[in-house]
């Protein structure tokens, strides 16, 4: 894993960040500064957040270039991973049936659910600029990243 800080220290820093404060969208928005800060060849992070009302995951706090607004479940990596609820790591963009582009520049992506008491409420989703920049690494440090996120914000 390249990344600008060691995976002790960023899940330390998210748990530093979120234990103390409730609010959602703030521990949302901070999370994905903090991810953005801290790995290295990323060009976006950030999440998307179930809508029950209108069915479909709801761009979220993130970090990077203006984003799709709307997925549906089970479509692109983000919907696949939310209906499937589990982490889907993609080596080359290109090769993900019904990939959606939305910056065309991401050549590699990681999507973990948000599963909240056995129900998936959204995703963390990380693009990067090259092909093969997630591995099995990463999928625990970013798996282990949302545990931490999740327990202490409501």
């Amino acid at each position: 894993m390249e990344n600008k800080t060691s995976e002790k220290l960023i899940l330390q820093h998210i748990e530093g960040l979120v234990k103390d404060e409730p609010n959602w969208i703030a521990n949302l928005s901070n999370a994905s500064a903090l991810l953005n800060e801290t790995l290295d060849q990323i060009n976006w992070v950030g999440f998307y957040l179930w809508d029950e009302e209108d069915e479909e995951l709801v761009l979220g706090p993130f970090q990077g270039r203006v984003a799709c607004i709307r997925i549906a479940s089970g479509k692109g990596v983000c919907g696949t991973a939310f209906e499937q609820e589990k982490t889907i790591v993609v080596p080359d963009v290109t090769e993900f049936p019904g990939h959606i582009f939305c910056d065309t520049a991401s050549q590699s992506e990681i999507v973990v659910p948000l599963i909240r008491d056995g129900k998936a409420i959204g995703v963390l989703d990380v693009d990067a600029p090259i092909k093969n920049r997630f591995g099995a690494v990463e999928k625990e440090l970013l798996e282990k990243f949302v545990d931490i996120f999740l327990k202490y914000t409501n």
